[in-house]
């Protein structure tokens, strides 16, 4: 019921309980109770007495079966859900009993979103891209090296196919735009090192925050209405969905290694001074692109140096 009055309420317009009960066709007290939900999903709106209800912004709903029609790739299972601890958690506890199945989520709402380094995503409703999909691999996690890079390009090739230019990225996952971080990846890997393996593939996408919903955010951060205002939701979560999908088939099938120059044309850090921070040190150097693995080579005082994914972090020396 609460998802038939967001779609009511979605047009930012003031709409009655009794013109709310009507179309639900219950009565205006569980109208009522339907909207404490609403503070409960923290999703911010006004009650005026002889006016109604109206949401203090317009949103765009999540629509399954647009979303399922502008894919072009083969995906076996769609969830969308109104609110979720994590999308990758929800799949990972899945990934069991989905074997070989291509399985995504997305949700309107995260309560407990994550990034890399335990970071918290912050994810308010109905106002960003918050997207998992679970894909198998028969390589075992042996055969993984670049994956996270390659899902980076695919959030970049939809936002290109979107008509969005200048992305950049950020190893070993994070994709920028002016300097400032729009997207963020996190892959989580069940099964056996040397045979076949899951892959939950974690996206978050900024595509419209307020100061408000930012507030916890600790670097500079981007959004997509910025940039392209007229923007569907559905269209964005569909092009990236489809060409994650694209990305994972092309994975499987050549690895990382014929997009190593692609991503050096769009490493936001390509030939410049960085700090290489990990857990108790950090490495100074000149970013020299990436390996055939996805692996960051370092340039030191030392020579080049290789850096693997793991707990640490990138920033310019600057």
């Amino acid at each position: 019921m609460l998802n038939k009055i967001l779609t009511v309420l979605a047009d930012g317009q003031f709409h009655s309980g009794e013109e709310l009960g009507e179309a639900l066709g219950v009565s205006r007290a569980a109208v009522w109770k339907q909207m404490k939900k609403l503070d409960e999903l923290d999703i911010p709106y006004s009650s005026v007495k002889g006016r109604g209800y109206r949401l203090q912004d317009g949103i765009e709903l999540l629509d399954q079966q647009r979303i399922q029609q502008a894919l072009t790739q083969r995906l076996d299972i769609l969830d969308i859900l109104l609110d979720v601890n994590s999308t990758n958690t929800y799949l990972f506890e899945r990934a069991g009993d989905h074997m070989g199945k291509r399985y995504a989520v997305l949700a309107e709402k995260q309560l407990g979103g994550r990034g890399r380094r335990g970071r918290r995503w912050v994810s308010p409703f109905g106002k960003n891209i918050y997207l998992s999909l679970l894909a198998s691999f028969s390589g075992g996690i042996a055969s993984l090296e670049g994956l996270s890079l390659m899902t980076a390009i695919a959030v970049e090739r939809a936002l290109v196919r979107l008509g969005i230019e200048g992305i950049g990225l950020k190893w070993p996952n994070d994709v920028y735009a002016n300097g400032k971080k729009l997207a963020g990846i996190l892959l989580e890997v069940t099964g056996e090192y040397s045979s076949h393996c899951q892959v939950v593939i974690g996206i978050g996408l900024n595509l419209s925050l307020s100061e408000q919903d930012a507030a916890e955010i600790e670097q500079p951060w981007a959004e997509l209405k910025s940039l392209k205002p007229d923007l569907s939701r559905n269209q964005v979560a569909a092009a990236v969905l489809d060409e994650l999908l694209k990305v994972v088939d092309e994975f499987q099938r050549e690895g990382f290694a014929p997009y190593q120059q692609y991503w050096a044309e769009r490493d936001i850090f390509m030939g410049r001074e960085v700090r290489i921070i990990a857990p108790g040190h950090e490495t100074p150097g000149v970013v020299k692109g990436v390996n055939r693995k996805g692996e960051l080579m370092l340039r030191t005082e030392k020579g080049i140096e290789i850096i693997n994914a793991g707990e640490i972090s990138v920033r310019a020396a600057d």
